[in-house]
Parts: structure tokens; sequence; C-alpha cells
């Protein structure tokens, strides 16, 4: 979502995550799983021997670092082509790469979501409170050469 945006829970069944499975999510249902912590948009480092993958504190050019959000989400295909649109239909695909913390990624496996999640706290601060988004902690890439990102690994904490 971009910066301004901001992530559309109001109006949605109460624990719609829970009564539905993710391939029969509406869009706006889809959208509002997302916990707004930014780290997908980190560029990450994996590992060509074990398939690895780590995350960096090096953010895309489009996130913003106070909001967590994306600023240009609507268009940002225009500025970065190969930003993924993650769907139920190729979240098997991508869920190696995806914060421990994701729903898409618990839901997938099963797994509850964590309280401090805005769709169970109801506050999307909550996410920023509990120390899991990158709110203040990325480095713009066009400030990081790629052969440095290694320097600049991101511990998650879910």
């Amino acid at each position: 979502m971009s910066a301004e945006e901001g992530i559309k829970r109001s109006g949605l069944a109460p624990k719609f995550w829970e009564e539905k499975p993710l391939s029969k999510l509406s869009k706006a249902e889809w959208e509002a799983l997302c916990d707004g912590c930014g780290k997908c948009c980190l560029n990450k480092l994996e590992d060509e021997d074990t398939g690895e993958v780590a995350l960096t504190r090096v953010a895309c050019r489009l996130l913003d670092d106070d909001s967590c959000g994306c600023g240009q989400y609507k268009i940002r295909h225009q500025f970065v082509p190969e930003c993924i649109v993650l769907r139920p239909d190729n979240l098997a695909a991508h869920a190696y790469w995806l914060p421990r913390s994701c729903a898409y990624l618990l839901l997938w496996q099963g797994k509850p979501l964590y309280d401090w999640h805005p769709l169970i706290s109801g506050d999307p601060e909550t996410v920023h409170a509990a120390g899991v988004s990158v709110r203040g902690k990325t480095l713009p890439e066009f400030e990081v050469d790629e052969e440095y990102w290694e320097d600049h690994l991101f511990e998650e904490r879910a």
C-alpha cells in the first residue's frame, strides 16, 4: 500500500482469515492481511549453495521508512518492474523468501497471526510498537552498493 493510503481493514468480516482459505479471499481481504511491516520491501541476499535468504536493511527505493508503505504502490511496476505481486496462486513459489512474521506465510503454513497484527489488535501501529517493522531501520538502495549489502543484514523479529 502507498504511504498515503495505508492498508484498508474496515468493513471486513471479523476473523475472515480464520474462516476462508487464502484462495477464497477477496482482493480487499487479501490486501488487509499485510501487516505493514515493510520487510518484504527489503533487498535480499540468497546463498547460492543453500538457498537460504537473508534480509538486508537496504530497502527498495520506493519504501517510505516511516510508514513502511510503498510510496508508489499502485504504479510501483513502472519504477520497479521486478516487484512481486503476491497472490494465493504464487504464494508457494515465494514462501522461501517471505519474512517469518508475514501473515501470508503464517496462514499458508496453518499458523495463527501474532497478537500485534493489526487485524488482531485493531491498530496499525502495533506492528511498529512490537519492533517487528522496519520503521527507522532501513537504508535507501541508492546509498549502498550491492557489493556491500551483506554488511547491512537485518535481524528479523517475529
